[in-house]
């Protein structure tokens, strides 16, 4: 599987607020670890709802988060 143009910096964000595991993120977000991890790797796209809520969670804009690279 090919990784998708989305990037993202949730590894970075985990570990500037606590060291914020994988599995602490998915359960405030409402989502699985193994949904996390494949967000992180760039293997799966996280539907606009969850990409919000991780910003939320980390008190910074989606696009602090994500960003295109076509």
């Amino acid at each position: 599987m090919a990784k998708l143009p989305i990037a993202n910096h949730i590894r970075r964000l985990r570990f500037e607020h606590g060291e914020m595991t994988q599995s602490d993120l998915a359960e405030r977000i409402g989502v699985t670890r193994q949904t996390i991890a494949a967000i992180e790797a760039g293997k799966y796209g996280p539907s606009l709802e969850a990409a919000f809520r991780i910003a939320q969670v980390f008190g910074v804009g989606i696009e602090d988060v994500f960003s295109w690279e076509a």
